[in-house]
Order: structure tokens, then sequence, then C-alpha cells
């Protein structure tokens, strides 16, 4: 949705109506994933993609119907090998649901994505209340309507789980004779790396992090090793003790920390803030007597027990990794690992 929002802006600017598409569910192999949405305006603009290109064209004749009559509907497109030449629909094989609706609520995600908030959108693909929306914050807010009081909570219930796991999410819910049908959308931050050490690994890590769309920080207070012709590339580069200054960069759930020094005096301060941060990651390295050790020293810092769970150590996935660059896959790997919930 983040990638859509200007020329989004820009139609209301023009007073265009404005239809949005979303893939709702998937069946089998299809060639974009859930959540997966295209823009269309009253007057012909179109932005995004729900297939690659597959069902672009019958999308947007539905949701031009939906702008002139105000009414959500709910599609299915799929096709089999043998009906690929013959009609409109997936040449992968697969089948998807797509969601096609008056551009609605949009103000809220808007000013909640551009502060960087983790919200949930539930909007309702089946039943009475068709095309409403319920907006759950991380922080316990909400705003919108579904339905009865009893609906929404356990929407909420449902969408608290999703917002935890950073995924998108399908259900039935039934409260006496109401029943609905939702798809909840989590909005997660932008995601940030937070790298504590410029040491050789951080180089690969960082050019890894920054090809997967994280914004990249490496965070060191030696400046022979934090300059910019190692690091030309991160879009911070801070000389500092890391825990004077973490706090100024607003850890939240979209933030991945990793501490790689291996001098407790700069990581072991570094993971107490992170531990008591919402950090979604925190990775340090180091062998396993090496985090005992750790462990006893955080413990002597105050760090509370249940947090230990948290914390990534031996830093990576184990695939045998030998060498600076190797480490930094195994280490981007395990977090691609925690970003996808796994």
């Amino acid at each position: 949705m983040q990638t859509l929002l200007t020329e989004i802006e820009r139609w209301r600017n023009e007073g265009k109506s404005v239809a949005i598409a979303t893939v709702v569910k998937v069946y089998g192999s299809a060639p974009r994933p859930l959540g997966s949405k295209m823009a269309v305006s009253l007057s012909g603009n179109m932005v995004g993609s729900v297939s690659g290109g597959c069902v672009e064209g019958a999308v947007f004749e539905e949701a031009y119907i939906v702008m002139q009559q105000g009414q959500p509907k709910l599609i299915a497109y799929g096709i089999t090998d043998e009906l690929a030449a013959l009609t409109v629909g997936l040449a992968c094989g697969g089948t998807i649901e797509v969601f096609v609706e008056p551009l609605t609520g949009y103000e809220l995600l808007r000013d909640g994505l551009q502060q960087g908030q983790l919200v949930a959108v539930a909007t309702v693909i089946a039943g009475a209340a068709l095309g409403q929306k319920l907006f759950i914050w991380a922080d316990g807010r909400m705003a919108g309507t579904i339905g009865s009081n009893e609906l929404t909570e356990q929407v909420r219930q449902y969408s608290v789980t999703l917002l935890a796991k950073q995924h998108h999410g399908r259900a039935h819910f039934t409260v006496g004779a109401e029943t609905a049908e939702l798809f909840v959308e989590v909005y997660p931050p932008p995601q940030k790396l937070m790298i504590i050490g410029a040491v050789h690994i951080a180089i690969s890590l960082s050019t890894f992090a920054k090809s997967l769309g994280f914004q990249t920080i490496v965070i060191d207070p030696r400046g022979m090793f934090a300059t910019r012709e190692r690091f030309p590339q991160v879009d911070k580069l801070l000389v500092a003790w890391p825990d004077e200054v973490m706090a100024d960069l607003h850890l939240d759930e979209a933030t991945y920390i990793v501490t790689l020094t291996h001098d407790e005096k700069i990581d072991n301060p570094a993971l107490q803030v992170a531990l008591n941060s919402p950090a979604r990651y925190i990775g340090a390295l180091g062998s396993r007597v090496t985090h005992a050790k750790r462990l006893v020293a955080l413990r002597e810092m105050g760090v509370a027990e249940h947090q230990f769970s948290r914390l990534h150590a031996p830093i990576g996935l184990d695939i045998g990794a030998s060498g600076p660059e190797e480490i930094a896959i195994s280490i981007i790997a395990e977090i691609v690992a925690a970003r996808r919930g796994n």
C-alpha cells in the first residue's frame, strides 16, 4: 500500500474516484502474494498489481463498476491448463480471490503509515457489513465499525495475534445470528536493521539488508572502523556509544538489532536497551561460552529473565558458515525468517 500512496493522493487531489483491489486469498501457485494491491481511478489510471498482468484487465473492469455502483465485490480468478488459451485467468494454474472496493478509511491508513505506526485493518469481505473496516493499532486504539460490540471484540482479538506476527489473515466470525468474513491486513512500520559494531561482517550484512529493503544503521564508538569509506551504502553511520543513541532511533516492532563487536563494553549495554524495547529481532555474535557469560552480565545489569528468550545467540542460521560474508548470509537468513514469522 505504501507504494500506492503517492498516486492515490494525487488522484484524490484531482477529485478522482478511486477503487482498491486486494488479493485476499491465494490457492496453489500465484504470481503475487496475499495482500497485493492495485488502485484504479474512474478516469482510467492504474497503479500496482494483483497478478503480475494475468488478470489486471478484468480487475480494472470490475473496479470501474464498483466505483460507479459504490458496492464492493469479492471475485475469484483461476484457470486450468486446458483453458489457459481460451479465457482470462492465471497462466500459472493457481487461483486468487480479489476484493474490489471503493477507497475508504484512506486518511487513517495514510496517517498511520506516514507516522510509522504498526496498524491492522480488518475489512468485511462477506456479510451484512460488506466493505466496512476496523482499524486496530498496536497500542490498543481502535477506529471504525464492523457490527456489534461482540463481533468487534472477536475481530480485535484475532487482529492482535496478527499484529504480533506481522502477518495478514482471513477468518469467519459468528456472534448469534451475525456472521461475517474478514480479511485483516497488517501494516508494519518501515523496517530497519541496526548493526552494533562496524566490523567486517557488518559490511556484507548491511549490503544484504539494504537490497532487501531495510533501512540500515551502523553504530560504533570506534571512529577508525565506522567510516564512510567502509560503509558507503548504509543510511546512517553513527560514531557513538550505542546505548546512548539507540533510544533516539525509535526502536519499534519493525526494528532488527544485531551486536557484532565481541566487546562486552559495547555489546551488553546495547543489548540491555534492545531487550527492553519492542524490537522484532535481537541477535548477538559469539560462541555459546561467550553467550553464557553475556547472560550473567545482563542479569547483573537488571535485564529480566523472561527477556532472554528473545535473544538469538549464537546469531544466524546454522549453515556451516565460514568467513565474514558467509556469516553475514546466515544472519540475514535468520532475520528474514523472523520477518516472515518463522
